[in-house]
């Protein structure tokens, strides 16, 4: 079996003569002593009194500081990997034992555990990082767009793409080092540069569909994470689905990650209304919210989604609106008393009389098409308002969560169509709009 220092020839140099095991433990805690000293005290002195230039300086400086440390801490997670110290203690993998070991999270963990694994198959790259010729992302980057290349590419090659990538560092962040090393082979080595973006193509479109997964974290403060992969062709779908629901609207202040949100729930709304999913559990889909009896007569309060979780008394009462969503009213024992009730619901005929009497939102200016809209309650359904054409009115999600917010009022104007009262910040006069964008007149 090879020794650590055969294996990885580059982290075990010759010990340089007159040094032992222990002078150069000696030397590697006097280095480490002087570190941690000199950085408490970089950490604590005062800045305020440096210079423009000077302030840009040091920073520059503390990076390529930064840099080398983060070099020399993956190559001691080489060789803790090299030591068999994580299967030894009974981790799985490095990267749990650095998560436990340095409280990391996950992610940083893998990141840490992959990049070192990266790099050390690549010591001109691993020199480049010493050195301060590429950061810590970029000498990753360039390590694993070198190491994807086929098992056939020549030495010689390897090392010419290897050399352009670290070469075109002080030009390019990791990002667009990493879009340059997808097509390294056509800078290096043309005559096979395309046979071999195929098969690469091909074998990731195979471990992006192994890979593709999407899941949803339970909600905390009111907030769910969504942590997924897709595939290049599917990423596509999605943002076809999503790019038109997107576009900015005249007064939409929503940040472009914001309009994707909305976006998707708009579109898993607008398949919720539709008759072509499955049935879940023998039922068609829909969305089941759990409301005291007593709240319903008096004052919204608090609502239980199907799955256990709770719901803000707004959230409940922009629910209650939807034509999909189904009420489940309980008594003061917990006993059913009512599990949907029809004249709620703005279904068929009312639905489509809808639909011709308002052309989309009603909101001034919208231009969402009735089929991302739901069916506001003017008077909400739970506080007694009927399921009738002169109390409702279609709304998108957008503009449904802002007349729950309060500040715009909604009304029927003495022609059965709906207007909008702005607050008085918007326009002191309060004076009422409407939509006339689906209107022809």
């Amino acid at each position: 079996m090879l020794s650590a220092a055969a294996r990885y020839p580059h982290l075990y140099p010759q010990t340089p003569q007159g040094w032992d095991g222990r002078s150069i433990l000696r030397g590697v805690r006097e280095i480490l002593d002087q570190l941690t000293t000199g950085a408490a005290k970089l950490a604590t002195a005062p800045v305020f009194t440096l210079s423009r230039t000077e302030t840009i300086d040091s920073l520059e400086t503390v990076h390529h500081v930064e840099q080398a440390l983060i070099a020399a801490k993956l190559h001691l997670i080489r060789h803790i990997e090299v030591l068999g110290i994580p299967a030894t203690q009974h981790y799985r993998s490095t990267a749990g034992w650095l998560q436990a070991q340095l409280h990391l999270d996950p992610q940083p963990a893998r990141e840490l555990a992959q990049a070192a694994a990266a790099i050390n198959r690549r010591p001109a790259i691993d020199d480049a990082l010493c050195t301060n010729t590429v950061d810590a992302r970029q000498a990753t980057v360039i390590a694993n767009a070198v190491n994807k290349l086929p098992a056939t590419t020549s030495g010689e090659t390897l090392s010419a793409a290897e050399s352009t990538l670290i070469k075109h560092a002080d030009q390019f962040p990791p990002h667009k080092l990493r879009h340059l090393g997808e097509r390294i082979l056509e800078h290096v080595a043309p005559e096979i540069a395309e046979q071999t973006e195929r098969e690469a193509l091909d074998r990731a479109d195979a471990r992006a569909h192994t890979k593709r997964s999407l899941t949803l974290t339970r909600p905390e403060d009111g907030q769910v994470r969504i942590f997924g992969t897709l595939s290049t062709e599917d990423a596509a779908i999605v943002n076809a689905a999503l790019d038109p629901l997107c576009v900015p609207r005249p007064g939409d202040d929503r940040t472009p990650g914001q309009r994707r949100a909305d976006a998707l729930v708009d579109v898993c709304r607008l398949a919720l209304r539709t008759q072509d999913l499955p049935d879940n559990g023998g039922a068609p889909p829909q969305l089941a919210v759990t409301v005291p009896f007593n709240t319903i007569t008096g004052q919204l309060q608090t609502g239980t989604l199907d799955n256990g979780e709770r719901l803000a008394p707004a959230a409940v009462r922009r629910l209650a609106c939807d034509a999909h969503i189904l009420p489940i009213v309980l008594g003061g024992a917990g006993q059913i008393l009512d599990a949907g009730r029809a004249r709620r619901l703005a279904t068929g005929p009312i639905r489509r009389a809808l639909t011709v009497r308002d052309g989309g939102c009603t909101f001034p200016h919208c231009d969402r098409t009735p089929r991302w809209c739901d069916a506001h309650h003017l008077i909400p359904w739970s506080a007694g308002g009927t399921t009738t054409l002169d109390n409702l009115a279609l709304l998108c999600n957008h503009h449904h969560h802002m007349i729950h917010d309060g500040h715009w009022q909604i009304q029927m104007d003495s022609d059965g169509l709906p207007e909008f009262i702005p607050p008085p910040w918007t326009d002191p006069r309060q004076r009422p709009r409407r939509n006339n964008y689906h209107r022809r007149t």
